[in-house]
């Protein structure tokens, strides 16, 4: 029996058991057809972000399993908490796996690294994009290159997903506030903030207008700690996930009600992400608490009229994962 003979048996085997004649007359193919492919696309957008869902709980699930890994030799374990290396292997099988998927699905690239410094306190402030993958593919690429571990200030709804708070602990986010922000800075770590927040993830739209309202604890924290600003954002990032717009004033008013992130995310687009990271902005006693803001602002507003597309668009950006335009070195 040749291919064509097998596939044609298969065919009308599958036609016959499954009394696909039956469904026929209930239902059109054709149309079923016509709607499976309409919606498929439709589909797929919903369900990629689930993947960082499960990237997230894979992460978790690595920092959870590396406790365990040496439970049965307590020596060793006092031994690595003293030296406080415990959580290294973790965190590096956790940094590999973000750099590889920001490698292999966006083409991830750093313009900048060289303005995070080698060692003593920064303040990182970013655009906060719908999901912050730069945060996670930028902190892969610090604790792998640099050899440093990002802390970074997290909404407190974060810490009350199920199977999440050991990792928050390991990965050292925490819901900060300006002096336990202050002495993270004054102890010589980098701190990581978003001023926009989860508004600015909800609300944000392609036209990557800055959300931060009245928020202005990360210019006191860096006041306070007297150290650098570095300005972050990274192109394309609204194209790779989006909010959707559709009853944007209802979900506000939830939101604005109970402050947690209530509006549908849809995207994994397979577009091209590139962090910049701009010259640190260097601490001035002078400076007022505004002063700070403004100049702050400005610098990322700055890369973001030099380096995204206004508005973003989501076709282009895919274009742009394949095209490469002139840049500086890049990592």
């Amino acid at each position: 029996m040749n291919l064509n003979h097998l596939s044609q048996s298969l065919a009308n085997y599958t036609y016959h058991k499954l009394n696909i004649s039956a469904i026929e007359s209930y239902v059109d193919i054709d149309v079923l057809k016509w709607f499976i492919w309409l919606f498929t696309p439709v589909v797929i957008t919903f369900l990629l972000p689930v993947l960082i869902i499960i990237l997230l709980y894979l992460s978790a699930l690595i920092i959870f399993i590396y406790r365990h890994r040496q439970r049965l030799d307590l020596a060793k374990i006092v031994d690595a908490i003293e030296r406080k290396h415990y959580w290294d292997g973790a965190l590096h099988a956790v940094a590999i796996l973000w750099e590889a998927h920001g490698y292999i699905w966006y083409g991830y690239e750093v313009i900048g690294l060289d303005n995070i410094p080698d060692d003593g306190p920064a303040l990182i402030v970013y655009y906060h994009g719908a999901i912050p993958l730069d945060y996670y593919y930028l902190s892969a690429k610090c604790l792998l290159y640099k050899k440093r571990l990002i802390r970074a200030v997290g909404d407190h709804f974060l810490f009350r997903i199920p199977g999440w708070k050991l990792m928050m602990e390991v990965l050292q986010v925490f819901p900060g506030s300006i002096s336990m922000c202050s002495t993270v800075l004054k102890g010589g770590d980098m701190l990581s903030i978003a001023p926009g927040g989860v508004r600015e993830a909800q609300f944000g739209d392609e036209r990557y207008r800055l959300m931060w309202g009245e928020r202005r604890g990360f210019a006191k924290v860096a006041i306070e700690a007297q150290v650098p600003i570095i300005p972050v954002f990274t192109q394309n990032l609204r194209e790779a996930f989006r909010s959707i717009r559709l009853g944007q004033s209802y979900f506000r008013r939830i939101y604005e009600r109970i402050k947690l992130p209530v509006v549908p995310i849809y995207g994994g687009f397979p577009v091209k992400l590139r962090t910049f990271v701009g010259k640190p902005i260097p601490f001035d006693p002078e400076l007022t608490v505004d002063e700070v803001v403004l100049k702050t602002s400005e610098a990322i507003e700055d890369l973001i009229r030099k380096h995204q597309r206004i508005p973003g668009s989501i076709l282009k950006a895919m274009v742009d994962r394949f095209y490469s335009y002139p840049k500086e070195k890049d990592i």
